[in-house]
């Protein structure tokens, strides 16, 4: 095939082949089965029309299809981005701007389009590693808070009470205070799905227990006339074609006012999509092009923004369904969009006499699966410092606010990162008989051998750390068994040395010609090698005391201290 024509091809789908296509159908159809009653139930925390969920995985899941890179990742709703649309335009003081009001929905649109364009900015600067300023824990941290204030929302649908003002704590007090007015039959309803959706997980797991949930509660709704016995319904779901065109009513001055919520949906979609593209590929070999799904992530949401629905992001459990179903590209994410599609244009009607309880306990389940205790437990077992930071994002987000979350989760990241470089693991290094380097703590009294210090920092010197190199350099001189005679750079992890860094070292050495101590380096790298002629720090130092390897930066001195 000539290359121009290869390159029509969408990455995700080149090097298809035929025996595949059965399996991505069938695994299609299963995940729409598994997909619609979820992302219908993302409208709650959207708080947005129960058919804009369904748009959800139609036009934007085929955008990221055709620009992505990812074989298996599935876009559509997902609950974290949901809760921080929900949260983010709940503080956007618009006269009108309600729930389910189509100022919402066209605000929510918005939202979407200014989203896709942030991440195409991002894919232009080619900003995809930003994805992993956010750590593997806070990430656990934020989803599990997510977790708890997606489950406890759904708790007052699910028992039939009104769900209450105020912050989160408020609302779980009017709950539990208002248990004496509980409607047992939307309970029943509830408690049915619940079972219904955990038995088929359990017993049959190929079954999607979620859509046997919502045909069934839908039968017994009518034949019932639930809505007669005090059981909301859905009521009326407004079916046809999505709507295609800008939100309507908005204007460029209402851009500013929902970017910081679409700042907030694009960096937790940078991070989630990352990590879940990034695991699936790995899984099965493929390569990982993180810039290149930030294009087909944009597309994504800027079709949400023109197609009447909210932002979408990669969802890890609808992509683990679909793995799980031996789907192999994304051919079974294109039937999964053309079964929604028909679904919205002839089969909406049926919708109307579904519960709002079931839809609760589909979203109650999904709230359940984003808390993810073992994470948390691997955490404590392993970090505690770490296991904190995911409690606090965690507490943060359902206690105070999603927005409020995932900018904490951001400031923790990078304190985290800061951390590490401020306060990195040092050691004094020796040479054995063997010519095999030792390492002990770089602890007050330590050195390499009588006369010697080989001092090995694990990160590189800028600013906010210098000094406490200097320090530490200092007190290891002034504390030594014997008098030093020779400071040993070992700069095997060092690679950048800032301008104010280079300032220091070259107090430092100083401090050491005073002290008549000689300074080698040993183990530069040429770009660390460049940076310190730039700083004219190689005419204090001395290229014959740059050395390849430690061995012989430790033979030069034993050499050197040798009698004659």
């Amino acid at each position: 095939m000539p290359r121009w024509k290869s390159d029509l091809i969408p990455v995700s789908l080149r090097s298809y082949q035929r025996r595949w296509l059965r399996a991505d159908v069938l695994a299609g159809v299963t995940l729409a089965a598994v997909a619609i009653p979820e992302t219908m139930g993302y409208t709650s925390i959207a708080q947005m029309p129960i058919v804009t969920g369904l748009y959800t995985i139609i036009f934007p899941t085929v955008l990221f299809a055709l620009l992505g890179s990812s074989k298996l990742l599935v876009v559509g709703a997902d609950s974290a981005t949901a809760a921080i649309l929900a949260a983010g335009l709940a503080g956007v003081s618009i006269s009108g701007l309600t729930p389910d009001s189509p100022k919402w929905v066209a605000f929510a649109g918005l939202t979407a389009l200014v989203c896709g364009g942030l991440l195409a900015i991002a894919r232009l600067l080619r900003l995809g590693f930003l994805g992993d300023f956010l750590s593997a824990s806070v990430l656990i941290g934020f989803l599990t808070g997510v977790g708890i204030q997606v489950l406890s929302g759904q708790i007052p649908d699910m028992l039939g009470i009104s769900g209450g003002t105020g912050n989160w704590f408020k609302k779980q007090w009017h709950w539990i205070t208002s248990l004496s007015q509980i409607s047992w039959t939307t309970f029943a309803f509830a408690a049915g799905a619940i079972l219904i959706i955990l038995g088929f997980g359990r017993f049959a797991p190929k079954i999607p227990g979620a859509i046997v949930a919502v045909v069934l509660s839908i039968v017994l709704s009518a034949t019932l006339d639930a809505s007669a016995h005090g059981v909301a319904i859905v009521g009326a779901v407004k079916g046809g074609f999505p709507p295609v065109g800008l939100p309507s009513g908005i204007t460029w001055s209402d851009v500013p006012k929902v970017i910081a919520v679409a700042f907030s949906c694009a960096v937790l979609i940078i991070a989630q999509s990352a990590a879940t593209s990034r695991s699936f590929a790995m899984k099965h070999g493929d390569p990982v092009d993180i810039n290149r799904d930030l294009i087909g992530l944009s597309g994504s949401n800027i079709a949400a923004g023109l197609t009447g629905t909210f932002v979408v992001n990669g969802s890890p459990t609808k992509t683990q369904i679909l793995d799980g179903q031996r789907g192999r590209t994304q051919l079974a994410n294109l039937t999964m969009s053309v079964v929604t599609l028909l679904v919205v244009l002839f089969f909406t009607g049926v919708l109307k006499d579904m519960p709002e309880a079931v839809l609760g306990a589909i979203v109650f389940l999904v709230g359940v699966d984003l808390i993810d205790v073992s994470g948390l437990r691997r955490i404590y077992r392993r970090r505690v410092v770490e296991f904190a930071i995911a409690a606090v994002t965690g507490f943060v987000v359902f206690a105070i606010g999603v927005e409020q979350g995932i900018i904490l989760a951001i400031v923790l990241s990078i304190l985290e990162i800061v951390r590490r470089q401020y306060n990195p693991t040092y050691f004094v290094v020796g040479v054995n008989k063997e010519g095999e380097p030792t390492y002990q703590p770089a602890i007050a009294g330590a050195q390499s051998e009588p006369g010697l210090i080989v001092f090995r920092y694990d990160a590189d010197l800028f600013y906010a750390n210098v000094n406490r190199f200097v320090d530490d350099v200092e007190r290891l001189i002034s504390t030594a068994p014997d008098p030093v005679r020779c400071l040993i750079l070992d700069a095997a992890a060092l690679s950048d040395v800032d301008y104010s860094a280079g300032i220091s070292l070259a107090n430092l050495l100083e401090y050491l010609g005073v002290h008549h101590i000689e300074f080698k380096i040993a183990r530069v790298d040429s770009e660390l090698h460049r940076t310190l002629v730039s700083y004219d720090l190689m005419e204090l130092i001395g290229e014959q005391n740059v050395y390849g390897n430690l061995v012989d930066a430790v033979a030069a001195f034993r050499s050197e201290a040798r009698p004659v």
